[in-house]
């Protein structure tokens, strides 16, 4: 028995160390073998700059704001109609004259509520969300497009980088002169086929993913908000003495 009172070989720390050393070894042979940095800057350096020339600066910074997009969060249908019910019972409790447009941080609905309460038309609604959603879906197109582009590049520089490579090959032929050069060659026609394939395609399809969900559910609130209005808006009322209807807000 060890000093102390303990058998070290029962320490689970001790006896999970080979297993973490194996790993490390094998993450350090996968980076030392595959991971390139010349040839990483060549692919994607080259890809994003022959992207720029070819979809033009804005369309490119367009692209990238969706893409950061992705990481926030997504349109909330269900918090969308708890925040609309509030301005269906202002509606229905104060009438269009008095009721005051509720917004929740939304840009389109919070613009739709500033519509319904100042223009009182379903009509007009559906005029600016229908504004909404050709400049929404324009922007993702655009972005898919543009990652379609840079996915339709990479290969393309992919082989570019393989002819820098061999370009780069000592005249006289020595082993270590033309070992280095096929590596990197083999390396830069792996990157530009994994930046196409897992990088701005899949990108790309999570762009338009999200934007068909999006649509889908902003027009599904927004036909439960017309809805909500039609039930909770003041009706015509008759006039007993004049014998005449006489409409006191008009949806």
């Amino acid at each position: 028995m060890p000093v102390g009172g303990k058998n070290r070989a029962l320490n689970p720390e001790t006896a999970r160390n080979p297993a973490v050393l194996v790993a490390v070894n094998m993450i350090a042979t996968f980076l030392d073998h595959w991971f390139d940095p010349a040839s990483l800057g060549i692919v994607l350096g080259g890809t994003v700059l022959a992207t720029v020339l070819r979809c033009g600066l804005a369309e490119t910074r367009l692209a990238l704001a969706k893409i950061a997009a992705l990481a926030a969060r997504p349109f909330d249908p269900d918090r969308a109609r708890a925040q609309m019910a509030r301005q269906i019972r202002d509606i229905a409790k104060e009438g269009f004259v008095r009721a005051e447009p509720v917004r929740f941080g939304d840009g389109e609905f919070d613009h739709l509520a500033d519509v319904l309460i100042s223009r009182r038309s379903i009509d007009a609604l559906h005029c600016e969300h229908q504004e909404q959603t050709r400049a929404r879906v324009e922007a993702a197109q655009t972005a898919v497009h543009v990652l379609g582009q840079a996915a339709e590049l990479a290969p393309v520089l992919g082989l570019a980088g393989t002819l820098v490579a061999l370009g780069t090959m000592t005249p006289d032929g020595t082993a270590g002169g033309m070992t280095g050069a096929i590596a990197m060659a083999v390396v830069t026609t792996l990157y530009g086929i994994a930046a196409a394939n897992f990088l701005f395609s899949p990108l790309a399809a999570a762009i338009e993913r999200r934007s068909a969900r999006e649509e889908r559910d902003r027009q599904a609130v927004l036909d439960w908000l017309e809805n909500g209005v039609r039930a909770a808006a003041p009706r015509p009322v008759a006039d007993p003495s004049a014998g005449r209807r006489i409409l006191r807000e008009v949806v």
